[in-house]
């Protein structure tokens, strides 16, 4: 037998590769900017739950490194003000225009920190800005070199860099500010912004798209150190995790997010995916991941709704209403669970329909009734009656699960037992 324990330790977070990469790799959040900006307004109470739950999220760790923020509004400044009064990781970082006036404001809210938009493709420097290169270029190395002699500790956003022309601007671009970084003695960083979702993450995809052969460019061509360099993808073709784990393993330290991927049009990478990732990677779960759970919470106070069939925090994610999938349950809870729920905070569930089959009312005795011997149960006569009951509700055009309610009042006509336990099911 082979149970390939090093990849799948049982009901354990599995395991990604045998070869770790190298370099850190850490998570940078963007939900209070970018997701703010692609959703609706947040309130100041409703910021502060969403900055607490990456806190408890990172545990201390440094994993969850910074958490970007406008500081246009006054609302945004009472935000970073109180963040900032928290005093735990991650640490609020500015998210600004390549302006004097917007690094102004940064330093006013008490920042050291900030994320400094560059465009880099024709069609932004063409189109949007109305500039040629050389005037786009000048623009954002004078915003640049005033940021670093302010002290600021600067991310150079590289907005389309996927639509971008690599070796005829980005490269040049990118040692124009490494040199004026030398000459100030300042910090720079570069966030690799996938604006439009276009990039690929596959080994063989050519520049622009390729996100492989992008991140080995900064790192071998211009010489860039891992922790220098930050992903940002957008979901519009369903690849964004994809991306944001091939920057991590091509050499990329950090992963920019968004708690529910939410953000411009089809959104961001979700935080919690590359949460998850991160354990899967490093083989050891630094970060706590229990919190994750509380995202439901509170982002269903916020009327965000959830899809249930949304990985990780789905309502359907941990459930099964399959009666072959409930019998596995039964006989091994790792046959058909990729990692123990628990772990995340949530439980494993199933429910009740045509298709959970005899197994599916087997389970949930069993649960209700903690019956250890469930097997037993397959030989009571009960069990087959109440089965029958339950098909003739769906063949009267019944469609949706029974709730836990009807289950009980269904399956306590044969088993009176269950009177006892009506209480857990209010």
């Amino acid at each position: 037998m082979r149970w390939y324990e090093w990849f799948f330790p049982e009901l354990d977070m599995p395991r990604l590769a045998r070869r770790l990469p190298s370099h850190d790799l850490l998570i940078t959040d963007t939900t209070l900017r970018d997701g703010q900006q692609g959703s609706r307004p947040f309130s100041k109470e409703e910021c502060i739950k969403i900055y607490s739950i990456l806190s408890e999220l990172d545990g201390g760790s440094g994993v969850i490194r910074d958490i970007e923020l406008f500081p246009y509004t006054s609302k945004d400044r009472e935000v970073i003000k109180a963040l900032r009064d928290f005093g735990t990781t991650p640490n609020p970082i500015g998210w600004i225009r390549a302006r004097i006036e917007d690094l102004k404001l940064v330093k006013e809210c008490g920042l050291d920190t900030t994320v400094l938009l560059t465009s880099v493709s024709d069609y932004h420097i063409h189109y949007k800005l109305r500039m040629s290169r050389t005037e786009a270029r000048e623009k954002f190395l004078s915003a640049i070199r005033e940021g670093l002699r302010m002290g600021l500790r600067l991310k150079v956003a590289m907005e389309d860099i996927t639509r971008s022309d690599i070796y005829g601007f980005v490269l040049p671009f990118i040692e124009d500010i490494l040199r004026i970084s030398e000459r100030e003695g300042g910090e720079v960083s570069f966030k690799i912004s996938d604006t439009l979702g276009l990039a690929l993450p596959f080994p063989e995809s050519p520049l622009p798209r390729g996100v492989p052969r992008l991140i080995r460019v900064l790192i071998e061509e211009m010489g860039l150190r891992s922790e220098q360099i930050e992903f940002h993808g957008h979901n519009d073709f369903h690849l964004v995790v994809a991306n944001h784990l091939a920057a991590w393993l091509y050499g990329a330290s950090i992963s920019n997010c968004t708690l529910m991927g939410i953000g411009e049009r089809a959104g961001n990478c979700p935080l919690e995916a590359m949460a998850i990732m991160h354990s899967q990677l490093s083989g050891e779960r630094k970060l706590n991941l229990k919190a994750l759970s509380k995202i439901i919470d509170v982002f269903s106070e916020m009327g965000f709704r959830i899809p249930e069939f949304y990985p990780i925090l789905g309502e359907n994610a941990f459930k099964t209403k399959a009666g072959i999938h409930i019998d596995g349950l039964l006989k091994n809870p790792a046959i058909y669970l990729p990692f123990d729920p628990t772990i995340i905070g949530r439980p494993y569930s199933i429910e009740i329909s045509p298709y959970s089959g005899r197994s599916g009312i087997i389970y949930w005795l069993a649960r209700k009734l903690n019956i250890e011997d469930w097997e037993s149960l397959k030989e009571d006569p009960r069990v087959e009656l109440a089965y029958r009951e339950m098909l003739k509700i769906f063949e009267e055009g019944r469609t949706e699960p029974l709730s836990e309610e009807e289950a009980l009042s269904l399956l306590k006509k044969y088993f009176p037992e269950l009177s006892e336990v009506s209480e857990l099911c209010r």
